[in-house]
């Protein structure tokens, strides 16, 4: 608990200033996501993931903005992964979805995740570094994300598992001004078997920029499917 410990004053500090933020503007958004995933242990320690975002400026409607990723993972133990991600970002206007894209973003990136777990508490940390081509101009940006999953209705998460999710990312830059973006996100979900969960909660996403600060609030519902092989000794995953 003590790798965490140091770090939770200033993920409160960020959620309290995301969320008193000017707002983007006064509607809910919507987050959806499915995501595809084949774990890796110490048995299996090749791995990977596909993940679809896609949100929307009002619940359900004015889709401006999809994102399409995936990358190859390496458990170099029971609670180490290493990874490699490329993906996708287009962002659309929500008042002309007809016109060409304001953003366009090719991404590549490396992670480190760790596990932990105490009692009920599955606890993970993860570590980024990106490069991003945004419009063709280049741009670097490092990220720290602490994501706390808790099992309800069972000590251990296992099939027919109400539980809940919380995590907050934090994202810097090494340019004026170097915090760039803290994202927020709490959920309850339901654990059906070994490879599907679905979720559903509350996304809150707050934007800081040399010339503007925004924030944008979004309902939000995750899919999330596992594919199990083999013996494999099983060990957490957020």
């Amino acid at each position: 608990m003590v790798l965490y410990g140091g770090r939770h004053a200033l993920i409160l500090l960020l959620i309290t200033l995301s969320l008193t933020a000017r707002a983007q503007n006064n509607k809910t958004g919507f987050l959806g996501l499915v995501n595809v995933l084949i774990p890796g242990d110490t048995i299996h320690r090749w791995g990977g993931y596909a993940e679809l975002q896609k949100r929307s400026n009002v619940f359900v409607k004015q889709f401006f903005y999809y994102e399409l990723h995936g990358g190859l993972s390496y458990n170099t133990s029971n609670k180490t992964a290493l990874l490699l991600g490329t993906g996708r970002y287009i962002t659309d206007d929500y008042r002309d979805l007809s016109l060409p894209p304001i953003t366009s973003e090719f991404r590549l990136w490396e992670q480190v995740t760790i596990n932990e777990t105490w009692r009920r508490f599955n606890l993970e940390s993860r570590f980024r570094v990106e490069q991003r081509w945004v419009n063709s101009a280049y741009r670097n940006r490092f990220g720290y994300r602490l994501s706390v999953l808790i099992p309800v209705t069972h000590r251990q998460m296992a099939p027919n598992t109400l539980y809940i999710n919380v995590n907050d990312e934090m994202s810097f830059n090494n340019k004026v001004p170097h915090f760039e973006r803290n994202r927020f996100l709490a959920t309850a979900g339901y654990q059906f078997n070994k490879s599907t969960r679905v979720q559903t909660g509350w996304s809150h996403q707050y934007i800081h920029t040399s010339t503007n600060t925004a924030a944008k609030g979004s309902m939000a519902l995750a899919v999330i499917y596992r594919i199990t092989r083999g013996a494999h000794k099983p060990h957490p995953h957020i």
